[in-house]
């Protein structure tokens, strides 16, 4: 017989037809034509969302713990996914039935599974724990995503204000002000240096709307690539560590991200040395990556990890320290990080709320200044006028 039938593999393809009393003598995939896709050029640059990675983690976590195999889990997984996820979990399954790990698997997706995820997994195949270690980076990368959450959040409201008066301003300078501006010079009277100072912005802004607009977008551009450079990512670093208020969130949010993801990474079995290296490359500031580096040259030479943190006191708060050095004397290190982990994402968590009740009647005097401001400038020679007359 010669024909075409669907399969996950060869192997099932050969299973299925010995069930039905034939043996296979020649197999070869068969590709469906199709047309244009983004997909050819783009293949898992990501497009992922951190929850649906959440779910993938702890759901393939209570299948194995069910006794499911994990190409089973997988399978059932890619069933009920869509888009990216199940174009991964089928690249997943493909590898697996080829002998390959779970997790040398997920190194075909660097954009999809993190290093954080890869070294878990891993550690939990190599300790026969692959289920904990699965429940363990999904609880690990919730906590992360709830972090980041809440911050965006607090910040998502003075962006919006802010944005929305820079637009405002910009429109009555572009559209308002050359009005009361033609008036002026009519009725020729003399105008406040406040006055003469929005005039002229609003000349130019008038005359070269489209060359500043360009520059604006050039600017910001040049900030942002600037940025991702090492010596401006530094710079963006120092300021943040330097900014009141902010400056004590940040600490908070790196010293909980450092303890959580070491509590995860030892709670699962990585070796301390490697937990150090991935805890680094999940953090974000230069500063703190700085100091993983050095605690990881510390535990090599046999040193404990407690005198690193308590020499950066100024990045991570002397509690960090003293936890560790707790942890490292009871052998129970991954409990005591968890615990400051949780101590100061609820810390954030307050700082946030509190920050939020502190933007508020900031923004409300900022506003209010600036609409003074204008109202002074533009409104004051035309009450002047008829005072006079």
């Amino acid at each position: 017989m010669k024909g075409t039938t669907e399969a996950k593999d060869k192997f099932a393809l050969y299973h299925a037809l010995k069930q039905d009393g034939s043996t296979v003598i020649y197999a070869e995939e068969v590709k469906e034509k199709e047309g244009f896709s983004i997909d050819q050029f783009m293949p898992f640059v990501g497009g992922i969302k951190m929850h649906d990675k959440i779910i993938f983690a702890k759901n393939l976590s209570k299948m194995i713990d069910a006794g499911l195999p994990v190409t089973r889990g997988l399978s059932i997984l890619e069933r009920q996914s869509k888009g990216q996820l199940k174009k991964v979990l089928t690249g997943l399954i493909d590898s697996l039935s080829k002998g390959n790990t779970l997790s040398d698997s997920m190194k075909n997706y660097p954009a999809v599974f993190s290093t954080l995820f890869i070294s878990m997994v891993r550690a939990g195949e190599e300790s026969g724990n692959l289920s904990s270690a699965l429940q363990n980076v999904g609880q690990q990368m919730e906590k992360s995503y709830q972090l980041n959450k809440k911050i965006k959040g607090a910040l998502m409201y003075p962006t919006i204000i802010i944005s929305l008066m820079i637009v405002i301003g910009v429109l009555m300078m572009v559209y308002m002000v050359p009005t009361l501006t033609e008036t002026f010079v009519g009725l020729g009277i003399k105008l406040p240096l406040s006055t003469r100072v929005i005039i002229a912005i609003s000349n130019f802004l008038k005359s070269y709307f489209a060359l500043v607009m360009v520059g604006a977008l050039i600017s910001a551009l040049l900030i942002f690539f600037g940025f991702r450079t090492a010596r401006g990512k530094r710079l963006a670093d120092t300021i943040i560590l330097h900014t009141p208020v902010i400056s004590e969130i940040v600490k908070q949010i790196n010293s909980a991200r450092t303890a959580r993801t070491l509590s995860s990474l030892l709670s699962s079995g990585v070796d301390i040395v490697v937990a150090m290296g991935v805890t680094r490359d999940v953090l974000q500031n230069s500063y703190y990556k700085a100091v993983l580096e050095k605690t990881q040259n510390t535990i090599q030479k046999g040193e404990q990890i407690s005198v690193v943190f308590s020499e950066n006191s100024k990045l991570y708060p002397l509690f960090v320290a003293e936890m560790v050095s707790v942890g490292e004397e009871t052998g129970k290190i991954g409990e005591m990080l968890l615990s400051v982990a949780t101590f100061y994402e609820d810390e954030v968590d307050q700082k946030t709320k509190d920050l939020s009740s502190i933007i508020e009647p900031v923004l409300m005097i900022l506003i209010g200044v600036a609409v003074g401001v204008f109202a002074l400038s533009m409104l004051g020679p035309t009450y002047s006028l008829a005072d006079a007359l």
